[in-house]
């Protein structure tokens, strides 16, 4: 599994950076790019990041990479791992980073268009009138937090806001390149889209991906291609992945929570506890009540 930046981890690379602490709910900053000079690890962030990116380079992106040779609009989450690889080390622009917390009063970022885990791809290349105003909009946040406003975090939010709304206004970069290592970059992002999915907190929180064509309509690729790279890359089936998750999950909701059968199952998205209780009995070879009444798994 791929490393995943944390916001300190994010801190520890750029030690000129100063981390804030008294932003309200959530966490927000905004840098320039003029030190952007160096290539970025292939990992996922545990944060969001939207960049206006002035400079020449790639973004490696699930399988696939893009030229970026114009001013450019990117946006990542915390679902999908990129990497960025400079080619020139004139490198001018902002970024800001923030915490799904920090927008939380407003929106809900995994609902967007332009954060879902199933968009094609992040990258925007807006007109030249249009990157005036995503410049604007930069610069009104670095005067805002070099400002004393009580209020500036209020106003950060509604700056995010409309950096969303003008990414919006665009259509996505239509030219890209499949990567040279398709496979190994496309297993390693089902892998990682799965393992995020855990673990169950409520009874609630039913899973959004079950099958192999969930992950592959939200990667936004074919499920054949999908199935081969996993299966070339780990050995094992795409499928043979997530109920080996799913079972594990379930092991460890039998066994260390108090709720019933059921509510495990429509947790784990089966419709009917009969369902769970045939699937969980084939690949543990126990029966769920089995299980809590101390059988051991085979």
């Amino acid at each position: 599994m791929k490393h995943v930046e944390s916001i300190q981890d994010f801190y520890n690379r750029h030690p000129e950076a100063t981390p804030l602490s008294e932003n309200g709910p959530g966490h927000f900053n905004i840098f320039m790019r003029q030190a952007c000079v160096t290539n970025s690890p292939y990992s996922r962030r545990d944060f969001y990041k939207i960049s206006l990116i002035i400079g020449t380079g790639k973004i490696h992106y699930a399988d696939t990479w893009i030229n970026i040779d114009r001013p450019a609009l990117l946006f990542s989450n915390p679902m999908v791992p990129y990497s960025w690889e400079t080619e020139d080390p004139d490198q001018r622009g902002w970024y800001c980073i923030f915490t799904e917390s920090f927008l939380s009063q407003i929106e809900k970022l995994q609902d967007s268009p332009l954060f879902s885990i199933g968009t094609p791809h992040p990258v925007f290349f807006p007109e030249e009138a249009q990157i005036g105003e995503i410049s604007n909009i930069f610069e009104k946040m670095v005067r805002e937090m070099n400002s004393e406003y009580v209020h500036k975090f209020s106003v950060l939010r509604n700056c995010v806001q409309l950096l969303i709304h003008e990414g919006m206004k665009l259509t996505p970069a239509g030219s890209f390149e499949k990567h040279t290592n398709a496979s190994t970059r496309i297993s390693s992002l089902f892998l990682e889209l799965l393992e995020r999915q855990f673990p169950i907190d409520t009874p609630e929180a039913a899973l959004k991906l079950k099958t192999a064509n969930d992950f592959a309509q939200s990667l936004s690729v074919h499920v054949n291609h999908l199935n081969r790279s996993v299966k070339e890359i780990t050995g094992k089936t795409t499928t043979a992945h997530i109920a080996a998750r799913i079972t594990r999950e379930a092991t460890a909701l039998l066994q260390h929570t108090d709720w019933n059968v059921a509510e495990i199952g429509y947790a784990l998205g089966f419709e009917s506890p009969p369902y769970f209780t045939n699937f969980f009995r084939k690949h543990a070879g126990v029966s769920p009540g089995e299980l809590r009444n101390g059988a051991v798994l085979v």
